[in-house]
């Protein structure tokens, strides 16, 4: 039996735990806002804490690799648990990786964090379409014979993005429409959504692209970036039911009392709800 799609299990999950997705982002300044070490034994409680206040909550969180990667071997570790107890809990985990390569490399990116048996499997990843969309089809593959998802970096929320998501190709289009062109093949005739996402920054003010990919449309930006919940009408206009907005500090910074976190994340999703529904 093929396991079930990521979007639709995506689908279900913001509808029923409400629209938001929680980074994990332990980097050095929350861990000493914390009042913990910038060490292997901080990451940990750290991260066991959000885990275990939020798990329950949230419809998805977004574990930022690099900053356990930095750790070596040991942090990478906390992570491995980290995926499995907040899957274990309910909640779906999004890798932020973001990924890019060619051949057998992106096919071993693939395995790492697409593939059931991998101990980093998680529902989906993010990736980097920027050595052609064509790239990235052993993760594609990977991911729909998992019942995984991906997100695509399409018009970010940094700055520098649109130098390179901007420039135009021969028949006019902007490069980041033709990676959401990619997209929206990728999920036609997926129902109740596909599992292709594309990442499109909270912060763009007008994304003047066409957003309709039929996936997933993941929203960073929120809170310390600077957007907020009524930004994202502007932004996304018709494709607003498909989006997933993402806040890291605008939570974490409640912890570590864990009924604070959970409040900061009720009142997050509440002021989403009454936005994007």
């Amino acid at each position: 039996m093929s396991p079930e799609p990521f979007g639709a299990r995506l689908r279900r999950a913001m509808d029923e735990r409400g629209p938001l997705c929680v980074g994990i982002d332990p980097h050095a300044a929350l861990l000493d806002a914390w009042g913990l070490g910038d060490d292997v034994a901080g990451l940990e409680r750290f991260t066991r804490t959000v885990v275990e206040a939020l798990a329950e909550e949230v419809a998805v969180f977004k574990p930022q690799s690099a900053f356990f990667e930095r750790f070596g071997s040991r942090g990478v570790a906390v992570l491995e648990r980290a995926v499995a107890d907040a899957r274990a809990a309910g909640a779906l985990v999004l890798m932020d990786a973001k990924r890019g390569d060619i051949g057998s490399t992106m096919g071993a990116y693939a395995a790492a964090y697409l593939d059931r048996t991998s101990p980093l499997f998680s529902d989906a990843v993010t990736l980097s379409p920027y050595l052609g969309f064509g790239s990235l089809r052993p993760a594609l593959e990977t991911a729909r014979a998992n019942g995984a998802g991906v997100f695509v970096l399409a018009l970010t929320s940094n700055p520098e993005g649109p130098e390179v998501q901007r420039a135009t190709v021969a028949d006019g289009r902007t490069l980041a429409q033709v990676v959401l062109d990619h997209l929206a093949a990728e999920n036609a005739g997926a129902e109740p959504l596909g599992s292709c996402g594309a990442v499109v920054g909270a912060t763009l003010g007008r994304s003047d692209a066409d957003l309709a990919i039929n996936g997933p449309l993941l929203a960073p930006g929120l809170g310390a970036q600077g957007a907020g919940a009524a930004d994202l009408p502007r932004v996304f206009g018709d494709a607003l039911p498909n989006v997933l907005p993402t806040v890291s500090r605008g939570v974490l910074r409640h912890g570590p009392d864990g009924a604070a976190l959970r409040a900061a994340v009720r009142a997050e999703t509440e002021a989403l709800v009454a936005v994007l529904r």
